[in-house]
């Protein structure tokens, strides 16, 4: 059995970073599905899905260390071929990844106490999301 539901939202940036636990949660118990699998996917090649303790502290941290280790004022090829700036943007959206696979034990979703899946906007602009969610299992 499956079933699939998109969650859609606008975004104000790089780098926003939305917590979607509860709409993920609410296709879980939406689907009936009791035991199985579901898939968080993000379409496109500037934003990622992932993990965090959604709490002030890391949602500075975050972005601290992305730019760290992807600083944006250095040269990326990427520009070269689009001019658009956004080079930093590909190369940390690669990274983290586009998605994330959960268990589902007795209808709910089998992240840890402080887990929340978090969707991150790296574009440098306004962006217009949607997040695929796949519910997959009996």
């Amino acid at each position: 059995m499956n079933y699939s539901e998109t969650i859609s939202f606008n975004t104000k940036g790089e780098i926003e970073i939305v917590n979607v636990t509860d709409n993920v949660a609410r296709i879980v118990k939406k689907s009936g599905i009791k035991n199985g699998i579901g898939c968080v996917f993000v379409p496109g090649s500037t934003g990622a899905i992932t993990t965090i303790e959604y709490e002030p502290g890391l949602l500075q941290d975050l972005p601290e260390a992305l730019e760290r280790l992807f600083p944006k004022n250095i040269e990326y090829r990427h520009h070269e071929t689009w001019h658009d700036g956004n080079g930093h943007s590909h190369v940390r959206a690669s990274v983290i990844g586009p998605g994330l696979t959960v268990p589902i034990k007795n209808g709910n979703l089998t992240l840890g106490t402080w887990q929340q899946i978090v969707f991150v906007e790296l574009d440098v602009r306004k962006r217009k999301r949607e997040i695929i969610v796949q519910i997959i299992g009996e």
